[in-house]
């Protein structure tokens, strides 16, 4: 046996070699974890007695892939493409018994194995794609020759993980053990029972799905298709798609060389350096200072108060989070009304076959309405999701004062109101928080948590607790008229007002914004989200509006004609018999012009890259900002607002890791060159010049908390 302490130990189990991993707390494919698995190998290779090599992970994980300390270094030998051949061309068997994850390099360690046995439970998956990557240890070539081109390709492109039941009949593991089995007791039966039955060495390589050449290019070719329209600007989906072309047409060390090569391409994408600092990212938003501050509080059963689009989805996402859920509305129709908005979620999914109708009778069984505040009395956390207003917040607030015990968190969702003063106008401050969720609440991951100035730190985090069980990814956020996102938000979208007063239509710009990488563009988004919210916004915030500050009217103009989106089948964008996609509005075109000439602007045409100049320039200048006045902690919290409640493309990282790819002297510059135009729009943020001047970036403020 070798040294206890090492992360790769072997034990002699009658003619078995069993091969442990340990190295806590995932076993990822570290130099150490590398070089134990070859040295197994030649062990087991040059030992007469031994007849097959069974390898399991310790602890929760088989091998939950590459190691993550690992990235950015320079690669140390041996590499995991060649341990692996060393794995696959053994002659005696090689058996992975999988347990709890087997992702990325995990599973090709999994697959360069003669037999794999699942514990049900387990996890496969090959999730590289997200990081811009492919899997570069053979996943590529050894996958569709094991399941076939559109299974793996599935897979590959979507990174999600199969369950050991879904692998089994793919074809990637040969048997499933019953939940909760002892892997390695499974993985030794499994090896013995193969040497009893003189099972051959077989060599994922050498498998024949593959062999229908026409039948897999076809399923290649549609894959290609279906890729070009879902990963629109993505690099590594492609490079995936070449690597399986080559799987098809090249012989195995062929292949393994084209992976290599297009793996190495992937790695020096800029692409993904965007990508690893978006994985990264949003793993530090809960790094906050009240999480060391404070433990949460008992966190049991949540009240919401609303039945709303908002409130349904909020409810939805506690439910889904195993909490009992009280819904408080003003009367018997409004509570039945809330009723249906959460159970529509539901069936939806029942219509979709992807819950039973006793599943969904089981999460309901933990829901109850009320149209009595009262039946808030006992709950830990209620969360108010009603009309955005504050008269009406206040009222609401009141009423919980009142009958909430103590120590309840006592949470508003708006989007801009002042939770200062909601907070203030009852008799305990202390409790209240802002938890800004995103429509629709149960599906959309960004969770802003706005904290208020006398808010106890245990409160806060209590807030981030229930992001966490609800799957949320958190943010902290300070007060200010729209928090993180809103705030910058309004910035941006003025930018592409002005951008259109100037000359450039609507439809061009959201085209610009597309071609970006954005799933839709500002004037898409303000018809989706209902031009009636926009408008009501404008005309609050229009007593405190700089008289001197530019004001572009054509929202106003399409919004007095009662177009308000996709839910008048018109806005900025026409939408016959309710249609998802608008259709371009030459009325629109018309008001546009007139306002323009109402303005005195002389229009003038934009390229789509100087639409961009502007519009993430606003977007970088207002997030510096934010971070400059403490609003987000780091420039990582506005990053992770824009990727998760926004839209922002997933590759460019966000918009302050964008800014400092492109360089935030470039955009500083043109700012400064904007300013000629509207120097009172673009006012380069302090803390921008600050780092100009220091030749420092955003990512070195990221590491302040």
């Amino acid at each position: 046996m070798s040294a206890e302490n090492a992360v790769v130990t072997t034990a002699r189990e009658g003619r078995v070699l069993v091969v442990t991993i340990n190295n806590p707390p995932v076993n990822a494919l570290s130099q150490a974890v590398r070089q134990g698995l070859a040295d197994a190998v030649a062990q087991a290779q040059g030992d007469g007695e031994i007849k097959a090599v069974l390898l399991v992970g310790s602890g929760k994980a088989f091998i939950a892939g590459a190691d993550i300390r690992e990235f950015g270094k320079p690669a140390m030998p041996p590499s995991l493409p060649d341990v692996l051949m060393q794995l696959e061309s053994s002659d005696k068997l090689v058996i992975a018994a999988i347990h709890g994850p087997a992702l990325g390099g995990g599973l090709e360690v999994a697959l360069s194995c003669h037999y794999r046995l699942a514990v049900s439970g387990a996890k496969l998956g090959l999730p590289e794609v997200q990081l811009g990557l492919l899997p570069g240890a053979g996943g590529t070539q050894r996958t569709p020759r094991l399941i076939g081109v559109k299974a793996a390709l599935d897979l590959m492109l979507s990174g999600r993980h199969a369950g050991a039941e879904e692998a089994l009949a793919m074809g990637l593991v040969d048997q499933v053990a019953p939940a909760g089995t002892d892997a390695r007791s499974a993985g030794l039966a499994y090896a013995n029972q193969l040497l009893d039955d003189k099972a051959p060495v077989r060599r994922t390589r050498e498998a024949a799905a593959l062999a229908d050449k026409a039948a897999a290019q076809a399923e290649l070719d549609a894959a290609k298709a279906e890729s070009a329209k879902k990963n629109r600007g993505l690099f590594s989906p492609g490079k995936i798609i070449e690597c399986v072309q080559g799987a098809l047409d090249l012989p195995f060390d062929e292949g393994m060389k084209n992976e290599r090569k297009l793996f190495v391409q992937c790695l020096e994408s800029p692409q993904r350096a965007g990508l690893i600092h978006a994985f990264f990212a949003e793993r530090e938003t809960a790094k906050i200072p009240e999480a060391k501050a404070a433990a949460p509080r008992a966190l049991n059963t949540i009240g919401v108060v609303g039945g709303g689009t908002m409130g349904a989805g909020i409810t939805v996402a506690a439910l889904d989070a195993g909490f009992p859920v009280v819904m408080v509305e003003r009367d018997d129709e409004s509570i039945a009304r809330g009723r249906a908005n959460v159970e529509k979620v539901y069936d939806g999914l029942i219509a979709k076959g992807r819950m039973t109708a006793e599943k969904k009778a089981a999460i309901m069984a933990r829901y109850s309405g009320s149209t009595d505040y009262a039946a808030l009395a006992q709950v830990d956390l209620v969360i108010e999701a009603v009309f955005e207003e504050m008269g009406v917040k206040k009222a609401v607030f009141a009423e919980l004062d009142k009958v909430c015990k103590g120590g309840a968190v006592i949470a508003t969702n708006t989007s801009y109101l002042d939770i200062d003063a909601i907070a203030a106008s009852i008799s305990r401050p202390q409790d209240v928080i802002g938890l800004h969720f995103f429509s629709p609440a149960n599906i959309m991951k960004l969770l802003e948590i706005v904290v208020p100035a006398k808010v106890s730190a245990d409160v806060v985090a209590t807030a981030f607790e229930l992001a966490k069980r609800m799957k949320k990814i958190p943010v902290r956020a300070g007060v200010c008229d729209g928090f993180i996102g809103n705030r910058i938000l309004a910035v941006y979208r003025e930018a592409a007002n002005y951008l259109m007063e100037d000359g450039a239509s609507p439809y061009q710009i959201d085209e610009a914004v597309r071609e970006f990488g954005y799933p839709m563009g500002p004037f898409q988004v303000a018809d989706l989200a209902g031009g009636d919210i926009g408008w009501a916004t404008r005309k609050r915030k229009a007593a405190t509006r700089d008289p001197k500050a530019r004001y572009v009217q054509i929202a106003d103009r399409i919004a007095e004609k009662g177009w308000f989106g996709q839910k008048t089948q018109r806005g900025y964008y026409l939408y016959p018999q309710g249609a998802r996609i608008g259709q371009q509005d030459p009325e629109v075109l018309a008001i546009v012009d007139a306002e323009r000439q109402r303005a005195g602007v002389t229009p003038r045409s934009f390229t789509n890259e100087e639409i961009m100049r502007r519009y993430m320039a606003a977007m970088v200048n207002e997030g510096a900002n934010v971070v400059r006045e403490g609003i987000a902690l780091r420039p990582l919290d506005v990053d992770v607002t824009f990727l998760y409640g926004y839209g922002f493309p997933r590759f460019r990282g966000g918009p302050m890791k964008w800014a400092d790819m492109v360089g935030l002297d470039k955009i500083l510059a043109d700012i400064r060159e904007f300013a000629k135009e509207d120097a009172l729009f673009w006012k380069p943020s302090p803390l921008l010049v600050e780092l100009v001047e220091k030749g420092e970036n955003f990512e070195s403020l990221n590491k302040a908390v």
